[in-house]
Parts: C-alpha cells; sequence; structure tokens
C-alpha cells in the first residue's frame, strides 16, 4: 500500500534543551520570590483584606474607654504617733514592704469597694444595672448585639454570682455583681522609690472614671483612720473596766489595813531588822511580781480569749498581729491573693489555674487560722503558769507568814496586807497611765493616709487607638496575605512551570501553550490569539529537531489524565505541520473517548477501528480537511477491545505501511496514560512522543507515574507540552524568564487567523 522506509534513530535532545531553556533559581533572586505572590494575587488580596476589615471592624465595634487617676501617699504609722507615748507599739516597727503590699491589697479589697458601692449607689447605677449607652460609633447594628450578649451575660452572672467570684459574707446578689463589676476597673500603680500610690479606674463614662477613683481614694483613707480608731476604742474600753476593777482592789487592800490596825492595835514594824522579816519582805515582793504578771496574762488573756481564729478581727490586738507564724502566714495569704487579682484579668472562674489557686488562697487561710489559734492557746498557756506560779509563791508566802507571826504574829498580818494594798495600788497607776495615754492618742483623729492628687476628667478616650489598630491591620493583613500565597504556593503540586517540568519530570520542554478560552477548543484553523498560535509554531519547530530528518516522522500524543488538552494539541500540531508545507496525517487512535472528528469537521463512519480490524482499507478511511495537506483518520466505531487492537500485528503493520507512504508526518492522538495503557502500546512505534501536562492541573506524582507507565514501552523520545498556561496568572515569571509579549510585538491581543 506504501512503500516501506525504515525510520532512522532520532536527533539528540540536546536540542530541545538548547531551544527552550529552563530558567535556574540557584541564584535565588530576591524578586523570584514575588511569582508565587503575582500567583495568587486574588486570593492574598481577598485575605488582606478580610484581615483588614475584621481588625478595624474590632477597632471601631469597640466600646471607648476613659482612664483617669487619684494618688494618695501611704507613710507608716509612726507619722501618727503623738509624742512619745505610743512609741513602743510594735506595729511602727513592722516591715515596711509587708506593710505597703497589705495597703495596696486593701485597696483592691471587696471591703472597700463595697464601701464605694454603697456611697455611690452603684446598685442602681446606669453603667451597673445595663442601661447606660454602649457608645457611639459608625457600627451601631454591632454594637447593638454586643449590648444585647452583654446584657445576657450581666443577667446571667446576676443569678449565680458565685460562678464570677465568691461574694463576702452579708452580700446579696446585686450588691456582690456591683462589687465586682466596680473592681473590675481598679487599677493600683505603686511608684517606685515614693510612697505615693495611684488609684487607676477604667469605665466607659469619663465623669463616672473620676468620681470612681476620687471616692476610692476617700474611701481608703476614712476607712484607715475608722480602723485605727476602732482599735483604739476597743483598748479604751477594755483597759476603763480593768481600771475599775483595779480601783476596788486597791479600795478593798486599804479598808482591810484600817481594819486590821484597829482590831490588832498593830503599828507598823518597817525599822524591824531580822531576817524572817527580810524573807517575808522577799517573798510578799516575788508574789507581788508573779501576781502582776499574773495580771498582764490574764489581761492580755481575757482580750483575746473569746476572739474567733477565723475572724480578722483577730488582727486587731498586737500579740496576735506581730506573731511571726500569724505574719507569715497572712504574707502568703495576701501573694496569692495578689495572684488571684493577675490571673482573674486572664482566666475565668473555674479555669483549672483559677480553681487551683482557690484552694491554695483556702489552704493558707486555714493555716492562718491555726496560726492564730496557737497564739491564743499560747497566751492561755502562759496565764494558767504565771496563775500557778503566783499561787505556788502564795503558798511560800504563806508559810513564811506562819514563821513571821513567831516572831511577830500581828505585825506579820499587817505587813501583808500593807504589800498587798501597795501592789494593787502599782497595778492601778499602771493601768491608768495606759488609759489617758490612749484616750490622749484617740483624740489626735490623726491619719497616715492622705489624698495627694484627685482625679481630673479625662479628655479623651484611650482605647480603642485607631492610629495603633490601623497599623495592626495592614501588618496583620499584609503578614497573612503574604503567608497565604507563600501556603498555597508550598501546598500546590501540580505541574505549573517549566522549571517543575525539569526538576520534577526531567524531562526536556518542547514548548509552551497559552490558556485560550473557546467552547470547542482553540484550532488554528479558526481565529486564535498571536501567542497561541506562535506556541505552535515553536512546538512544530522542535518537532522537526527532536524526530528523525528522513522518512515519515510518526508522532504519538498523549496526557496524563483526560481534559488536559491532548486532543487539541494533536490537532493544532498536525494544522501547524501541515500549514508549513508537509503532508500530515492525523489519526485518532482514542477509541474510548473520540474526538479528533469533532474538533477537525469530519466523520467518523469509518475510522482506525475498521482498518484494525479488517473491514476497510486504509484508503477508504482518510478524509481530506479543509486544510491541503492535512488528512484525518478518525477514530472509528468504538471497539470493546481497544488495547487489543492497538497492540495487535494489524497495527505494527498498519505503522510500518505509514513510514512507507505519501506523510512526512504522523500524529497520532492517544488515551491518556494513567486511564489505559492504549498510550504505551502506541509509543513503542513513534519516533517521539509529545506528553501533554495541564499547566496548574495535573499533579506530579500523576505526571511522574504516567512517564514511568510510558517508559515501560521504551519510546524514542518524550518531550512535554505544557499546556494551558495562563500568562497573565503568571505574568511575572514568564514574562522574566521567556519574554512572552507577543501581543506587544503586534500592538494588540485581538484574535485572527494563523
Amino acid at each position: 500500500m506504501f512503500d516501506v522506509q525504515d525510520l532512522q534513530s532520532p536527533a539528540s535532545l540536546t536540542a530541545v534543551d538548547s531551544l527552550n531553556p529552563i530558567p535556574s533559581t540557584a541564584s535565588g533572586h530576591p524578586l523570584d520570590r514575588l511569582t508565587a505572590l503575582m500567583r495568587h494575587r486574588r486570593a492574598a488580596a481577598a485575605a488582606f483584606t478580610i484581615a483588614v476589615a475584621a481588625v478595624l471592624l474590632q477597632t471601631y465595634s469597640t466600646i471607648p474607654l476613659y482612664r483617669t487617676s487619684a494618688r494618695v501617699l501611704i507613710q507608716d504609722e509612726r507619722t501618727v504617733s503623738v509624742g512619745k507615748l505610743n512609741a513602743n507599739d510594735p506595729q511602727f516597727w513592722e516591715e515596711s514592704d509587708q506593710y505597703y503590699n497589705t495597703q495596696y491589697s486593701i485597696l483592691r479589697s471587696r471591703g472597700l469597694a463595697r464601701r464605694v458601692v454603697e456611697r455611690l449607689h452603684l446598685r442602681t447605677h446606669p453603667l451597673f444595672d445595663g442601661s447606660a449607652p454602649q457608645g457611639r460609633g459608625p457600627l451601631k447594628l454591632v454594637r447593638d448585639l454586643r449590648r444585647l450578649i452583654g446584657s445576657t451575660v450581666t443577667g446571667l452572672s446576676r443569678r449565680t454570682p458565685r460562678s464570677a467570684e465568691p461574694s463576702a459574707a452579708g452580700e446579696d446578689a446585686a450588691e456582690s455583681a456591683a462589687t465586682s463589676q466596680f473592681l473590675a476597673g481598679v487599677t493600683i500603680v505603686p511608684e517606685k522609690s515614693t510612697r505615693l500610690v495611684e488609684i487607676v479606674y477604667t469605665s466607659p463614662d469619663p465623669r463616672f472614671a473620676t468620681l470612681a477613683a476620687n471616692t476610692l481614694a476617700d474611701e481608703y483613707a476614712q476607712q484607715n483612720l475608722d480602723l485605727r480608731l476602732d482599735t483604739l476604742h476597743k483598748n479604751l474600753a477594755w483597759l476603763a473596766a480593768e481600771v475599775a476593777k483595779q480601783e476596788t482592789k486597791v479600795r478593798e487592800a486599804e479598808a482591810a489595813m484600817a481594819g486590821y490596825r484597829e482590831q490588832q492595835n498593830a503599828l507598823s514594824l518597817e525599822d524591824r531588822q531580822n531576817i524572817v522579816v527580810s524573807r517575808l519582805n522577799q517573798l510578799n515582793d516575788t508574789v507581788t511580781r508573779a501576781r502582776t504578771t499574773r495580771l498582764q496574762k490574764e489581761s492580755v488573756f481575757d482580750q483575746i480569749k473569746r476572739v474567733d481564729p477565723s475572724s480578722d478581727t483577730a488582727d486587731a490586738f498586737p500579740i496576735i498581729a506581730t506573731n511571726p507564724g500569724v505574719v507569715e502566714a497572712k504574707n502568703r495569704l495576701t501573694e496569692l491573693a495578689a495572684q488571684k487579682a493577675q490571673l482573674a484579668g486572664r482566666y475565668r472562674p473555674g479555669h483549672p489555674e483559677m480553681v487551683k489557686l482557690e484552694m491554695q488562697i483556702d489552704n493558707a487561710r486555714t493555716a492562718l487560722n491555726g496560726q492564730r489559734a496557737r497564739v491564743i492557746e499560747s497566751v492561755r498557756n502562759e496565764y494558767h503558769a504565771a496563775a500557778n506560779e503566783e499561787r505556788s509563791f502564795a503558798g511560800q508566802l504563806e508559810a513564811q507568814k506562819d514563821a513571821a507571826m513567831d516572831l511577830d504574829k500581828k505585825s506579820g498580818a499587817y505587813l501583808v496586807l500593807q504589800r498587798e494594798a501597795e501592789s494593787n495600788r502599782q497595778v492601778y497607776q499602771s493601768l491608768l497611765q495606759q488609759e489617758k495615754e490612749l484616750r490622749v492618742i484617740s483624740n489626735s483623729r490623726t491619719n497616715n493616709v492622705q489624698v495627694m492628687d484627685r482625679a481630673e476628667v479625662p479628655g479623651g478616650p484611650f482605647s480603642p487607638n485607631t492610629r495603633r489598630d490601623w497599623l495592626m491591620a495592614i501588618l496583620a493583613g499584609l503578614v497573612i496575605a503574604v503567608g497565604l500565597a507563600f501556603g498555597i504556593e508550598y501546598f500546590d503540586d501540580t505541574v505549573k512551570t517549566p522549571e517543575d517540568v525539569a526538576k520534577h519530570l526531567k524531562l526536556p520542554l518542547l514548548g509552551l501553550v497559552p490558556a485560550v478560552r473557546a467552547p470547542n477548543g482553540p484550532l488554528l484553523s479558526g481565529s486564535v490569539p498571536h501567542d497561541f498560535g506562535e506556541a505552535f509554531r515553536s512546538l512544530r519547530t522542535s518537532l522537526a529537531f527532536t524526530s528523525a530528518s528522513l522518512g515519515p516522522r510518526i508522532v504519538a500524543v498523549t496526557s496524563t489524565q483526560p481534559l488536559e488538552g491532548k486532543t487539541t494539541t494533536a490537532c493544532n500540531v498536525a494544522t501547524a505541520l501541515a500549514l508549513g508545507g508537509a503532508r500530515v496525517l492525523l489519526i485518532d487512535a482514542d477509541m474510548r473517548r473520540p474526538g479528533v472528528h469533532r474538533a477537525m469537521g469530519v466523520q467518523n463512519e469509518i475510522g482506525l477501528s475498521h482498518i484494525l480490524v479488517g473491514q476497510a482499507r486504509v484508503r477508504d478511511a482518510v478524509q481530506q480537511t479543509t486544510e491541503p495537506n492535512l488528512f484525518v483518520i478518525a477514530a472509528g466505531r468504538l471497539p470493546p477491545n481497544p488495547s487489543e487492537l492497538l497492540g495487535s500485528d494489524r497495527m505494527g503493520s498498519f505503522l510500518t505501511n505509514l513510514q512507507a507512504g505519501p506523510f512526512e508526518w504522523v500524529v497520532i492522538d492517544t488515551p491518556p496514560v494513567l486511564a489505559v495503557t492504549d498510550a504505551v502500546l502506541v509509543a513503542r512505534a513513534a519516533s517521539s512522543v509529545v506528553f501533554v501536562v495541564g499547566s496548574e492541573m495535573t499533579r506530579r506524582g500523576h505526571a511522574e507515574r504516567a512517564i514511568e507507565t510510558l517508559m515501560t514501552g521504551r519510546p524514542a523520545s518524550i518531550g512535554v507540552v505544557l499546556n494551558r498556561v495562563d500568562l497573565e496568572r503568571n505574568k511575572y515569571y514568564y514574562t522574566r524568564y521567556y519574554g512572552y509579549h507577543y501581543q506587544s510585538y503586534y500592538g494588540h491581543r485581538s484574535a485572527t487567523p494563523l
């Protein structure tokens, strides 16, 4: 049928490499990083817009907050001493760090906050009952939603106040909620190296922030004075009762001495010098001291015997407050309270860290109560020991009295009465002196806390900071946009550029085909853009260099998977070769999903399947197209066994005969490699294989597996055509490395015939 001619070996593939060099990124030019941004610029722009909008939405929907502060001066207790009357008070010599840390905790305490809540009637204040406006701004709808959510949360907190923060004893739900809400705006800032403390308050209402800061400072100063006066008044009440008791004892002792003198007609024996009397005097002094000690111990014990160790009022008594164990336990409790205040800003109640801290606070308070109880028990033991010691010495004194009575019966009894009277008089004078000193101190009403600077109404809000938020929004948008672009690029494993072909597929690149939108695929026989036509001219040149120079050259066209444009590529390659003056035969070997006849506008009544099963001759299947040098053999009727037909001897004889025929080029459209093995069978007899890869469509792993499959047929040569390249989307890359400016060269991009 055709004259048989042997096909010579194909030309070296190095010519393709010289025609289509692959750009190297080994130099790592910084501008290469722009490729990913340019490719994914729409997604990056959308991410940038969303990020900026989200930050600005948060900014402009945030309620404006105002901050103001008052300053108070906290001095130590020595500044309120009256001369030297109370210079020996133990609280004057306490450690300054513990003292000031205690004062800072008092400023943040619920007790002080409750005084402010009651003074300002905050339970009915608009800011605390949810009726106040939540600020103004362009996003009124968003703020109305925030107000609705805030009202719901406030309602829940009023129903279950303990879930937010344990309320103090005696607080009802409304008062507890108001106290907690007030404390949320309080910040205590001690000034370094000074005794000044700044009371900062934050609120949506600037006037209320000023009022709250000033009221808190005033109430703190007043509470400090009230606590001092309350302690002094309690001590005065106890001393008054003791003075009255001791006065009665002095009167009774003096009356007993007078009665004894009258009954016994005894005179003073003070001048008598003998051992018995001297011993008696010594024992009497000892008993007096023991009694004084016992009275002092009893005095202390009477003060604290009814004290509840679990109540903080126990610390009002110096013997308890200054005990090292109590001080250490209080310091531990203060530190835990400070930690709780810090964590309350970051965690919600019920958080594991908050629960853990609450347990530590309970343990610390239990330890504090235990230390107080030990102090009370110690005072009780000391009192009983003093009483026992007094009774012991009294017994010795009585024994000595019996001995003295032998010497001078009358003088001994009188001496006892005299000593007792003197002892009672000394105790009475001591108590009376202390009572007078405390009254002088109480009447002075001096206070070691003073308000130095009162808060002023702030001129503007400190939050939100729109300028800072704009900068943050832009920076965040840029970071997210760039990260998204590089992230998409990193996870995208499709073949996109010639560099991917060389790096991953390790095959020469025959040419690039730009993406062109057309209903049935762009064909060179119609109107196509210039860059599309030039791409196939370049591909035609590459095929001429990579195929044999003698005899008809058979080119098999295949792809990894369907819809990558292999049929359109085969038709356009055949058309380009025909337009170049060569006689070309285009064969549709995809007998499963034939498409060449539709693209070329020919009939599919007789085709390749008829030839291979012996139902038609070759001349009957060859059809003339509109191009004078282009002929087509359609796929024919769909057979049940396409692979067997393509691998049969008839197919081999058919291709062998084509090499001796009148055609210079034979282009065979074969099925995708991963779908079936038909392409491998055809590739054995082809002088070159055109492997079509859809740009940004074909995954590298699939393409590599398809090439491995093709290699099993040992084709003469394989070249890659990167199809459907979006030059606009990848404009930077292809302009930089390939200079695709056909539209600029021709002066326009309009579609014209090839």
